[in-house]
């Protein structure tokens, strides 16, 4: 199937994860110029790089404005951002126990990194009129997650009201911009290694009929 993403120019933040290195090898897969981009993955983000051929790579911690702009400066002209990255935390709390700090990070790491990623692609595709940005969002931020509310505001922000603002701004500008996002659920990557033991196993999955976290590909394997 003709996805015409041939020739497109891609960045992929958090590709040095299991979802968005699945990404990065999907879009360069179709034909698709991609950039890695990474935060403290670094040798990761390289080993794939390296396993698309040759693909740039690119570090930058996105809740830093300074760094973001960095990184689209270096990215150049694109067609697509794959807004991938996010941090999960580990230590299940009840709200009543959630640190601020913790709140704040969580919120930092999740909502402003996609805001700022966001921003910098939207103002290439203002100029060029045309792109298609996509957010990744969270089950957690439809359903909510016990011990992790911190993590579902962020996701929840960002599939709706980042989201739904964006695509009714991005319109004025180019109409045939597009700004979706994807709400995956428990899928085992790098930054759930070693929490999924049986009894988060049986609770994460107790409202799915399958009853199995997904993969990041049908043939990745996690050890």
């Amino acid at each position: 199937m003709e996805t015409g993403l041939a020739g497109k120019r891609v960045l992929v933040t958090g590709a040095s994860g299991g979802i968005g290195s699945a990404c990065a090898r999907a879009f360069a897969a179709e034909g698709a110029a991609v950039v890695v981009h990474y935060h403290r993955g670094r040798d990761r983000a390289e080993a794939l790089a390296a396993e698309l051929g040759g693909a740039p790579v690119a570090g930058a911690d996105l809740t830093d404005e300074a760094e973001v702009e960095r990184l689209f400066q270096e990215a150049g002209p694109l067609d697509v951002c794959a807004a991938v990255a996010g941090v999960w935390p580990r230590e299940d709390l009840p709200g009543w126990e959630l640190p601020l700090e913790r709140w704040r990070d969580t919120l930092d790491a999740n909502l402003t990194s996609s805001f700022l990623t966001a921003r910098g692609f939207l103002r290439g595709v203002a100029e060029r009129g045309h792109g298609s940005l996509v957010l990744v969002g969270s089950t957690a931020g439809i359903f909510g997650e016990a011990g992790h509310a911190d993590y579902a505001a962020a996701k929840s922000a960002v599939v709706y009201g980042l989201l739904l603002s964006l695509k009714n701004e991005v319109v004025r500008v180019a109409p045939r911009a597009r700004v979706n996002a994807v709400c995956p659920g428990w899928t085992y990557s790098p930054m759930t290694r070693g929490e999924v033991d049986d009894a988060v196993l049986d609770r994460v999955t107790a409202t799915m009929p399958l009853r199995k976290i997904a993969q990041p590909t049908s043939r990745a394997r996690w050890s």
